[in-house]
């Protein structure tokens, strides 16, 4: 040994000396001794004996193990270390892996052989075999050999069936956890995958994993830079607490010979038992009244458990380590343990099943555990098949049932003749449900077991007593180490808990059985009646109780309430509680109040002298398998933790001072007094030690996970009451003598410091190894590694050994355990703050669920029972509470009465006053609190009794499951992380945006695509250049002068038979005969506008070019929809009376519908209504027949026809809220989009071409009626009701006549997928089907085609989108680009504020995905355009789509508005002399290289990708969205939610959701699912959420959604909305006086006022600021403006297309300000134009440029207030240059915004009303009240929600024009707000007035 300091020298000798005087023992001595050289870093001196493991060594490996004593002492076979060797330092080499490396598929890959941490990780031995190994094999696990490695699954390879396999008794049937996946994973996997449970609260649950590291997947933490390092006083880790040691051997309690290690198993000792005790009875069981029904002695019990044995072993044909299932119901607990004990005595695993009930879970038990044999009881078996005949289920197949109290008992031949035991390593595997509510089995083996029986003896063995007064002490031992005072002594344990799982099993069973103890068992109602408990405790005398708190409650209440029933319950028997010396609470928090209420009140009174220390708490696990880890014992040894045992107060503070003083009473000395803590310290301390101590925390400094203890031991009951801010927490004593255990943070898996709370991790032989059949979870849960830094490094190192995560949040206060919840229970929020102007500050806080439930249930009437818990949604932790109130409960009243209404009122109030107590008194701001009726939550079972599952309802809640029928929010306090945009107020285009765009992508190119002229256009077949032709007639009488006997036109019906076929000859005299009956007959002339109502026919392309010769505008519309008819008629009357339309032609069909009764009389009502008269109608099927064609008759083309302005056909478009936009076409027009289609689809006279949908319009007119002509080939005919009806013709056409292009929907193509099955024709000939699309493409349509006609050979590059345009046919096309569809993954959170970033799935799961519209055609050139600035767009941003090409249509027909000229000359300010049509969409190009043709040359190629119209989006805080993503989200995230059912708009600046639900039933529950779907995705918080009833919402014939149409409805409150509820909170008056805010809206749309229609509306105190959004000036809707709000020179695009959302309330409203300009301001809306979303001209006008007389802000009876440079100035927030989205700060004030209200006030234009008071009133005044324009302005706005049901509520906002307030005038105004509604639909144009 190196020479010692002087100093060190002295303290060891002084120590031997101490050792040879007996002071201390020789373990005590090498302990001591350890430390001090550790101090000199002599750790590493080899020392025989115990190795202490200091926390400053590093692990030594094999022979120094610190757990080797007290393995040794509870297992007398294991002599070998504990863990194996190897040491976890990390090699020189080891990397930290990226977050990004591709690790295996579990973390337990990380440490297979070979794996990335394969070295680092300490040996695993080789799992020893389930049957008797032939060597005895020593086992180095500390939790025994249970399931280190071993997995108790099925291999599937060895299980070839029961029968045929052979038996070789040293086969081991179990794999590895880390070489065999479990053969049920998949049940793992359905119950417990991390997948697909955790992925939204960050890993699994309560095992979360942060992102720094996992330290379950045994990855280190990533390296720390220096800079990063924690200052040296902050690495103070709370280091393992070491094991304590049993510091005698456990003896029999009947004999004191005899060891208890000399048993291996508990089927030995009950053996034993049977033989030595044999009379004495194991069993009383009482029933609920306390009558015995059942009892037994330990020979009956042994022998029938023999039997058990015998049976299986004989019968059954089951190996050894097989799974039996055992069905018992709790009361017959005799039956249980003997079929248990008999399963231990065969070699066989119990699988205890309880919830006879659950039939689910009792399959998915005997499935997993591939149980073939049940055990259980007669009457069981009955009540089972009438259970599974009543519900009609199926017996689990596979399964033998056996009645085991049928077998009676084992009869030997022989006294002894007892066969040998053969036991595996398993002994039962408990299933239980974690707080999640997933089902996982715990695997026990039979040395755990004993390991835990053993602690659980010594600590009861040593308990005090009750005896008679003796001085001699109890604690002396003879020299054999037996206890010298006490004789045998075998308790008798009273208990209620539920004896089949857990702690009641281990202690009700095995602890009897082990001890030879006599269990007095009763049912737990019996607790329930008074005095009844106490009766029974004085007649059976029992030594421990087994209770929980429920039931010492209700027994300790009853005797406070009545002691006289408990007293006089048994005359002449006074209740005696004497020899209780020990009573277990089974609990998980200990709660001393009661504790204190218990002892002095209950047990004291009752004549236990020793009543304080009775009361025992203990900490048990019943998620892994109920075991023991902490309960308060007398077997001292505490020093040996290597934590301080005392508090260090300081020394102002006092308690720990006082009792210092205390005069130390010298207790005498003997030698083993350190063993029992005795001896050498005062008594006093001595009874500190093992009393139940109990702290006072300060409940702030627990916000931050921080214990400050405020007082400890006796203080505390005195200080509790008098200290509020504090909170009262009791220990359960110190862990059991064999654990480790450590404090760990649960989200990082560091050591947490001293006095933190955090997660306890223990490791003890006593627990289990792991779940079966989950070698994930056992990995991360069972083998979790906690990691530590030392100091200086950067690198965390693991620390030995490996732990089991309980789960539980807690923390250690002088050596005892401290609990305060569940990890579960624990709700985070995020609190942010600025201190001094500094940096803003945040961290989370932390409340626990107890807290919360404590604060709530005393503080908030009518509650019956509640939880809370957060969610995880937009990356933060939100608080959700749920009450249960009998306010919510719609039960009749009385039986058979009708339901109850419920009070939305008083549920309105008791949630917000639940909020209220939360922030007073715990400064927690909820998200959302709902409400059901009592009993409604979700329970779990915890000993019988149901409590809330507050994981079950966060995973109801997730999945909107949960039964509530009240939904409030709180969103302003509680979501803190909403993006705002660099200019909030102005949007994405304004030009502070723009620039900050600009400069981000300085670099980048701008967007435009280059053009292929093609000026000339060639036939195939004659090489006459096409382009010589000035009109589609010239071109059809070449075709006759050149192939007049080849087919031009031919009819196919639905089977597939051709008609007669027309050739050029025959079409060119049809069309003769048309058009000479329409001039003479009709009396048509050159410019008059005729309808052409048409199906489908050969009629029709007749009449179009008849029209077309004779130089009439011919407008093709498609035939009323009899189902339509009120959308169809109106429609109808007002082209004709617009267009002023002449006739109205028709074929023999249509001519049949128009004459039905229905249909004439509809047109005739509504064109008297309409004021306009209906043209004739003319059937053209038969004109009078022609032999001579059109220039024989002299029918020619007038020059002027041809002239570029001169209309030939108009396309009328309806949009899917039936606004018509009809844009004009000329010869040219024509002839270029023929040009366009050939020469891009590279079509040819050799193929045919086939005209089938939408043959009116678009693409599909000219297949229909023009390519033929145009390229010389066939047109085949098929009508859409025949495709309808049998839509496999159109293929089979395809297929027949070699069609190379043609023209289909995404509508049509859903209906022939789903009508018919893909094959039975071939399609390989098919080049080019073109799926149009008029807007963003949706991304299945391509794989549901390519999948579905995979068999017909149909080439996947043969599926392509076309983007079609009401203004051009075709602006892109995939068509002959020869690639599937380029995908997109687009960054969502880039794309709102206008930038473009590809990412990927894996990146950002939240990425929206996109495909491509294809390549520009042919003399086509597209630009990427900023709306406002019309300067071209960089690389990265999106702008709007503008178009320059031959086949743009030149402008729309017969408008007048100086907008729609706009857009049709779209000039950038690169290139002016470009003039572009401006489309309305936007979009992006994006330029890709990809492999084309043969040889793989690489292309490279610029397509287009369609975002979505520009009319459509609406802006929030600057950003902007698109309704369909915002939509996507919502349909996906409920069931109940119908496909397509939903819409999105801003109305009067508040986001409203509508959605169709298909059930009614709890609506409130879909509320939250639908506010965080978005709120996660888009960051977005939405205002109100409403709900309409299957088929209530408004869609088109094709099932578009109907967007004006709902907006209309919603303005004018005729949508018929079951259920409205407000998400956020307006100023509390906004909702309407007090007491009427939830009752003047209260539930139900038209009297369906049921539960589930609540109407929340939700309110916050005015002073609070807003933190959630404020929408910015454009994004409230623009309607109508005065003249002069944009001039020529503006750069509006109000109306590039007029509103899906029409110009809500400011229409009307307008309308009722400046009528002068009534009529100039009904322009025509276009397709899809600028809605709401869009800005007002004047929003977007540069001031410089504002008209000066309007430009003031007008209140809302048009005073002007403020000029929009002082109000700008008002109301910029801070407008961030980059892009960075900045939050809006804490503490941040928005004066303005809360001074004008919402953001519908913030336009420098006139304001729309706003929705408070009518605009006939003042402004805040209620009604009537005149107010100053200075009162006026300091008034907060009034917002009115619309009453559900469509009532008025007291003071509606009337926007009806003229209502001037009081109530003058509505009558008369009725009909022009009628008309004013019709008119925002704008069902064409102007209603009356023509």
């Amino acid at each position: 040994m190196a020479e010692l300091s002087p100093d060190l020298q002295e303290k060891l000798e002084e120590l031997d000396r101490e050792l040879e005087e007996g002071d201390i023992t020789h373990k005590g001595y090498q302990k001591r001794r350890t430390q001090l050289l550790s101090q000199l870093q002599y750790a590493d001196l080899k020392m025989g004996g115990l190795r202490i493991h200091s926390p400053d060594d590093s692990y030594q490996g094999p022979g120094h193990d610190h757990r080797a004593a007290s393995l040794a002492a509870l297992d007398a076979n294991n002599t070998s270390d504990s863990r194996g060797s190897g040491s976890f330092g990390p090699p020189a080499d080891y990397r930290p892996l990226s977050p990004d490396a591709n690790i295996g598929s579990h973390p337990a890959s990380l440490l297979a052989p070979a794996g990335p941490m394969a070295e680092q990780r300490p040996n695993l031995r080789q799992h020893d075999s389930l049957f008797l190994s032939t060597a005895p094999v020593p086992d180095p696990s500390t939790r025994s050999g249970t399931m280190v490695s071993g997995d108790y699954a099925f291999n599937p390879e060895q299980h070839l069936g029961y029968a045929d396999q052979p038996r070789n008794p040293y086969e081991s049937r179990t794999g590895t956890l880390l070489d065999s996946q479990a053969y049920f994973s998949d049940f793992a996997g359905e119950s417990y995958d991390p997948a697909t449970t955790g992925g939204e609260y960050g890993g699994l649950h309560r095992y979360s994993a942060s992102d720094a590291f996992s330290p379950t997947a045994a990855m280190a933490p990533p390296m720390l830079t220096a800079n990063d390092l924690p200052p040296p006083d902050a690495l103070q880790f709370q280091m393992p607490l070491e094991p304590r040691e049993v510091p005698f051997a456990i003896h029999d309690p009947h004999d004191q010979t005899i060891e208890m290690s000399h048993f291996d198993n508990i089927a030995a000792v009950l053996r034993h038992r049977g033989r030595t005790t044999a009379k004495l009875p194991a069993y009383w069981v009482l029933d609920s009244k306390g009558k015995e029904i059942a009892s037994i002695t330990w020979d009956k019990l042994t022998m029938r458990a023999e039997k058990v044995a015998q049976v299986i072993r004989d019968k059954s044909s089951l190996y050894r380590g097989d799974r039996v299932a055992l069905i018992y119901r709790d009361t017959e607990i005799i039956d249980f343990a003997i079929a248990l004990l008999g399963c231990f005595i065969a070699g066989v695993v119990a699988v205890p099943i309880n919830e006879l009930q659950d039939y689910q879970k009792l399959n998915l038990i005997l499935t997993s555990t591939q149980a073939h044999l049940a055990l259980t009881t007669d009457n069981n078996l009955k009540t089972f098949q009438r259970d599974i005949t009543a519900q009609k289920l199926n017996w689990p197949k596979g399964v033998e049932w056996w009645k085991t109290n049928e077998f009676g008992s084992y009869h030997p031949k022989r006294k002894d003749d007892a066969p040998p035991l053969s036991v595996p390593d398993l002994a039962y595997i408990e299933f239980s449900r974690a707080p999640t509510g997933d089902l996982r089995g715990v695997v026990l083996s039979h040395r755990t077991i004993m390991h835990q029986l053993a602690c659980l003896s010594a600590i009861i063995s040593t308990a005090p007593g009750n005896g008679p007064a003796d001085t001699f002490s109890r604690n002396l031992r003879d020299k054999n180490g037996r206890l010298i005072g006490g004789g045998a002594s075998s308790e008798i344990l009273l208990s209620y808990l539920d004896a089949r799982q857990g702690i009641g099993m281990i202690l009700g069973v095995l602890l009897t059985v082990y001890g030879g103890h006599t269990t007095v068992w009763l049912e737990n109602k019996a607790v329930e009646v008074p005095g009844l408990y106490a009766h029974l405790i004085t007649k059976y005398k029992p030594t421990v109780m087994v209770a929980d708190y429920p039931g010492l409650k209700r027994a300790a209440y009853n005797y406070q309430a009545d002691p006289m029933a408990t007293r006089n319950f048994k005359k002449g028997m006074e209740p005696n509680f004497q020899t209780v010396k020990l009573c277990l609470i089974d609990t998980l928090t200990v709660d001393s109040e009661f504790n204190e209420l218990l002892a002095d009140r209950w047990f004291r009174p009752l004549r236990n002298t020793r009543a304080r220390e009775v009361v025992a708490p203990m900490l048990c696990l019943p998620e892994h398998g109920g075991m023991l880890i902490g309960v308060r014992d007398w077997l001292g040894g505490q020093e040996r933790m290597g934590c301080a045992l005392k508090l260090d107060f300081g020394s102002e503070n006092g308690p720990e001072e006082e009792r210092e003083k205390e005069e130390e009473k010298p207790a005498p000395s003997n030698g083993f007094a350190s063993l029992l803590g005795q001896g050498t310290t005062a008594t006093k301390e001595e009874r500190a030690k093992t009393e139940l101590s109990e702290v006072l925390l300060d409940r702030e400094a627990l916000k931050t996970n921080e214990v400050l203890v405020v007082a400890i031991g006796e203080e505390v009951s005195k200080r509790a009451s008098s200290e509020p801010g504090t909170i009262r927490i009791g220990a359960f004593g110190y862990p059991i003598p064999d654990a480790t255990l450590a404090i760990v943070d649960p989200e990082t898996g560091l050591l947490s410091s001293p006095h933190m709370v955090g997660e306890i991790w223990v490791d003890s032989p006593s627990l289990s190894g792991g779940f079966w059949a989950l070698p994930k979870h056992t990995e991360q849960i069972f083998h979790a590694r906690p990691y530590k830094f030392e100091p200086g490094d950067p690198t965390p190192t693991a620390v030995e050994p490996e732990f089991l995560r309980t789960g539980l949040l807690g923390t250690i206060i002088e050596g005892k355990i401290f609990v305060l919840g569940l990890y579960e229970d624990r709700i985070r929020q995020k609190v942010e703050w600025v201190e001094d102007g500094g940096p803003e500050n945040a961290e989370h806080r932390y409340f626990f669920v107890q807290h919360i439930v404590v604060s709530i249930m005393k503080n908030v009437p009518k509650i019956f029972d509640c939880s809370a818990f957060d969610v995880f949604v937009n990356e933060e932790h939100l608080p959700v509470v749920v009450l249960e109130s009998q306010a919510a409960s719609t039960a009749p009243i009385t039986n058979g009465g009708p339901p109850r209404q419920l009070d939305t009122a008083l549920l309105d109030s008791l949630a917000e006053r639940c909020m209220d107590v939360l922030v007073q008194e715990h400064n927690l701001r909820v998200y959302c609190v709902m409400i059901t009726a009592p009993n409604a939550l979700p329970r779990v079972l915890k000993n019988g009794r149901r409590e809330i599952g507050n994981m079950l309802c966060r995973r109801e809640f997730d999945l909107g499951n949960l039964p509530c029928v009240h939904v409030k929010f709180a969103v302003e306090h509680a979501v803190l992380n909403l993006p705002v945009g660099i200019d909030p107020v102005g949007g994405i285009w304004s030009p502070v945006a723009s620039d900050a765009r600009e400069q981000l992508l300085v670099q980048a190119d701008k967007q435009y695509s280059g053009i292929d002229r093609r000026e000339v256009v060639i036939d195939d077949r004659t090489s006459t250049p096409l382009n010589n032709f000035s009109s589609i007639t010239d071109l059809i009488q070449w075709r006759v002068a050149r192939q007049p006997e080849e087919l031009s036109f031919c009819t196919i019906d639905g089977r597939g038979k051709e008609g007669k076929g027309v050739t050029w000859k025959k079409f060119d005299m049809k069309v003769a005969a048309v058009a000479v009956y329409l001039k003479n007959k009709v009396k048509l002339r050159a410019g008059d506008h005729v309808v052409l109502m048409y199906t489908h026919s050969e009629d029709f392309v007749f009449a179009v070019h008849a029209c077309i010769n004779l130089g009439v505008v011919v407008i093709p519309i498609p035939p009323m929809d009899q189902n339509r008819l009120p959308e169809d008629v109106p429609a109808f009357l007002h082209l004709v009376s617009d267009y002023r339309v002449r006739a109205v032609l028709v074929n023999v069909d249509v001519d049949h519908l128009l004459r039905m009764k229905p249909v004439a009389q509809h047109v005739k009502q509504t064109a008297q209504v309409l004021k306009v008269s209906v043209p004739s109608v003319y059937n053209t099927s038969k004109p009078p027949k022609q032999n001579s064609g059109l220039r024989d008759l002299g029918i020619t083309m007038d020059p002027a026809w041809i002239q570029p302005g001169y209309p030939v056909v108009i396309w009328t478009y309806w949009t899917p809220d039936q606004r018509r936009l009809a844009v004009q076409l000329g010869h040219d027009r024509i002839l270029g989009m023929c040009k366009v289609q050939k020469e891009t689809c590279q079509m040819t006279s050799s193929r045919p071409v086939l005209g089938c949908v939408r043959s009116t319009t678009g693409l599909g007119f000219i297949h229909t009626c023009l390519m033929g002509v145009y390229i010389g080939t066939p047109t085949y005919l098929l009508s859409p009701v025949e495709f309808a009806q049998n839509p496999a013709s159109l293929f089979l056409i395809l297929s027949r006549y070699k069609i190379k292009d043609t023209y289909a929907t995404p509508q049509m193509l859903d209906h022939a997928m789903n009508m018919m099955p893909g094959k039975g024709f071939t399609l390989h000939e098919l080049k080019n089907m073109m799926i149009s699309a008029d807007t963003r493409p949706r991304v299945d349509v391509f794989q549901k085609v390519r999948m579905h006609f995979a068999a017909t050979g149909l080439d996947r590059t043969a599926i392509n989108t076309v983007y079609s345009h009401v203004l051009n046919p075709m602006i892109a096309s995939r068509s002959y680009m020869c690639i599937e569809p380029i995908e997109l993954w687009l960054d969502p959170k880039a794309l709102r504020r206008g930038l473009v970033y590809v990412t990927d799935q894996e990146r950002d799961p939240k990425a929206l995905l996109m495909q491509d519209s294809g390549m520009v055609p042919v003399s086509t050139q597209i630009a990427i355009v900023n709306p406002e600035t019309r300067g071209l767009c960089s690389e990265g941003e999106y702008g709007e789509i503008w178009v320059d090409s031959e086949a743009c249509v030149k402008g729309f027909y017969g408008s007048k508005d100086p907008f729609d000229a706009e857009r049709f000359d779209g000039r950038t300010l690169e290139d002016p002399s470009i003039r572009y049509v401006r489309t309305g969409d936007l979009g992006f190009l994006h330029s890709v290289r990809r492999p084309i043709g043969p040889g793989g040359a690489l292309v490279d190629m610029q397509v287009l990708f369609v975002l979505g119209n520009i009319g459509e989006t609406f802006e929030i805080n600057g950003l902007s969205y698109f309704p369909m993503d915002i939509e996507a989200s919502v349909e996906r995230c409920h069931r109940n939610i119908v496909p397509g059912g939903c819409a999105v708009f801003q109305a009067g600046g508040l986001v409203v959701v509508l959605v169709e639900v298909g059930r009614k039933a709890y609506i409130a529950s879909i509320v939250p699912v639908i506010v965080n779907a978005i709120l996660n995705e888009h960051q977005i918080v939405v205002d109100i959420v409403a709900f309409v009833n299957k088929g209530d919402f408004p869609r088109s014939r094709l099932g578009e959604k109907q967007r004006g149409k709902i907006l209309a409805g919603w303005v004018s409150r005729k949508m018929r909305t079951i259920a409205q509820f407000a998400i956020k909170d307006n100023d509390r008056e906004a909702l309407g006086p007090p007491g009427t805010s939830s009752g003047e809206q209260s539930s139900g749309g038209h009297g369906a006022a049921t539960a589930t229609t609540t109407t929340t509306t939700t309110t916050t105190t005015a002073d609070e600021q807003h933190r959630a959004s404020l929408g910015s000036f454009r994004s409230s809707s623009g309607g109508p403006l005065p003249a002069g709000y944009g001039g020529a020179n503006s750069s509006s695009l109000r109306n590039v297309e007029p509103a899906p959302q029409i110009a809500e309330q400011r229409e009307p409203e307008h309308h009722r300000r400046h009528p002068q300009q009534q009529q100039q301001q009904q322009y025509a809306y276009h397709q899809g134009g600028y809605h709401d979303g869009m800005p007002a001209a004047a929003a977007r006008t540069p001031l410089a440029e504002m008209p000066a007389d309007d430009s003031k802000e007008m209140d809302n009876d048009q005073t002007p207030t403020k000029t929009p440079t002082q109000q700008q100035q008002q109301q910029q927030p801070r407008i961030v240059s980059g892009l960075g989205e900045p939050t809006l700060p804490h503490g941040f004030e928005l004066p303005t915004f809360d001074r004008f209200g919402r953001d519908d006030q913030l336009h420098d234009g006139p304001p729309p009303p706003a929705v408070g008071p009518k605009p006939g009133h003042q402004f805040g005044g209620g009604i009537g009240g005149a107010l100053s324009s200075q009162q006026q302005q300091q008034q907060p706005p009034q917002i009115r929600l619309p009453g559900v049901d469509g009532r008025e509520s007291l003071d509606d906002w009337d926007v009806r024009p003229g209502s001037r307030g009081g109530g003058g005038g509505k009558g008369e105004e009725e009909e022009d707000w009628t008309r004013d509604a019709y008119m925002s639909m704008n069902l064409a144009g102007t209603l009356g007035g023509k």
